[in-house]
């Protein structure tokens, strides 16, 4: 077996052993992407922190148990959060509601145009209905930016079944979205979801 090269792996030794600067380096790394990770999962950003701060303080409680080689920090850092969001998820579909919650305004923020926000709400619209690993695979792959192989790893399966989501969720972000460039037939291959 072959050991895996880790970049994170002195930082994560130095959490281990209570270093606060490297905590903090460790949080300045990796929070804005698994945040980042966990708004496109869930779409609400009060529970993407949420996981994004159980993620981080997992991270911190494994750190002085942490194996070096077996397994890149980053990849098992990203399947704690991606299992917190599915966890999330579940809980969604198991608690019927009567009135749905009070949702904070999801407006555009003031130096964003008007176009800009409802194209935005619509790929995310479009993002929450791709079945689960579809949107989870996309997500991996184009706004975490991890290697068709990372990603592959990281939701155990393998680079072939990782492109078929791909292919999958592109084409159905494909139709979904036709409408946003004119002219676009749905099954061109350029523009969204490339």
């Amino acid at each position: 077996m072959v050991a895996i090269v880790d970049p994170d792996e002195d930082l994560v030794r130095r959490v281990g052993q209570g270093d606060p600067a490297a905590a903090q380096t460790l949080v300045s790394r990796k929070l804005p992407r698994i945040l980042a990770l966990a708004q496109r999962m869930l779409g609400d950003a009060a529970e993407a922190e949420d996981v994004a701060q159980e993620t981080l303080l997992k991270a911190w409680r494994q750190a002085p148990k942490w194996t070096p080689g077996k397994a890149r920090f980053d990849t098992w850092l990203h399947r704690v959060a991606l299992n917190l969001c599915y966890d999330r998820l579940r809980r969604r579909r198991e608690i019927p509601m009567e009135t749905p919650p009070d949702r904070p305004d999801d407006g555009p923020a003031p130096d964003r145009t008007l176009l800009a926000a409802e194209t935005g709400a619509q790929v995310d619209g479009a993002l929450k209905r791709l079945p689960d690993r579809q949107r989870e695979a996309v997500v991996l792959c184009h706004y975490q930016e991890l290697s068709n192989i990372e990603a592959a790893a990281l939701m155990s399966i393998s680079v072939e079944a990782l492109e078929s989501l791909l292919s999958r969720g592109r084409r159905a972000l494909r139709l979904a979205l036709a409408d946003l460039a004119p002219g676009m037939k749905p099954g061109m291959t350029k523009g969204v979801g490339r």
